[in-house]
Order: structure tokens, then C-alpha cells, then sequence
């Protein structure tokens, strides 16, 4: 089992949503995150005061996969994703020790599948 961490562009939250419904990846969770890094914002002044809109907006996806679907996951992100210039995100893959489904009480990959 994994956990994939994805930090994606908002707007191409919905072309990495359906590349994923393509590998048969329909379960996620997602957040809207703000951040700050290479892709420098941009800062505005209006009367006089000057505004920091250097956060850029974000999505963040958080996919709990058996192991056979990581490398499937992983390419659909990046043919999705990618724009070639700076603050396309990035892709994180951590292991998961256990997976507990509360419902039925399944572990491991049952527990996602069920």
C-alpha cells in the first residue's frame, strides 16, 4: 500500500481528476492549498499600499492505492499536470504500514476496495 501526495496546478485539477478515472482511479481525497515557492506570486498596490497575492493557488490530492496502481497514478499525474514551466507541482509516494475500512473492518487492500 502507498499514499500519493500530489500538488497540482487548481487549474488543471479537473484533466488530473479525469486521467485518473482513465486508470480506474476514482477515490481521492482533495484539498485547495495555497502556496509559496519557485513560481514566485505576483504583488499589487492599490492607494499607495502594497499587497502580497505572491500565494498561489493550489490543489492538493491525497490517494490511498494498492501498490500495481502507484506507477498507473504517477503517469497520469504528470500527462496531466505538466506545463513544462515552473510550479507544476509535485508528486510525493510514501508507504502505508495499515489500512483500516471502519465500516466492514477489512484491512489492506480489501479495505480500499471495498
Amino acid at each position: 500500500m502507498k499514499k500519493i501526495n500530489a500538488i497540482v496546478r487548481a487549474s488543471k485539477f479537473e484533466a488530473v481528476r479525469d486521467a485518473l478515472a482513465e486508470k480506474n482511479i476514482h477515490f481521492f481525497s482533495f484539498f485547495e492549498i495555497k502556496g509559496y515557492g519557485h513560481a514566485k506570486g505576483e504583488h499589487r498596490t492599490y492607494r499607495g499600499a502594497a499587497y502580497d497575492i505572491g500565494y498561489i493557488a493550489r490543489i492538493e490530492l491525497e490517494i490511498i492505492l494498492s501498490d500495481t496502481f502507484v506507477a498507473p497514478a504517477i503517469e497520469a499525474i504528470l500527462s496531466a499536470a505538466k506545463t513544462g514551466e515552473k510550479g507544476d507541482g509535485l508528486i510525493t509516494v510514501t508507504p502505508i504500514e495499515q489500512v483500516i475500512n471502519i465500516r466492514t473492518g477489512f484491512t489492506g487492500s480489501e479495505a480500499i476496495n471495498s
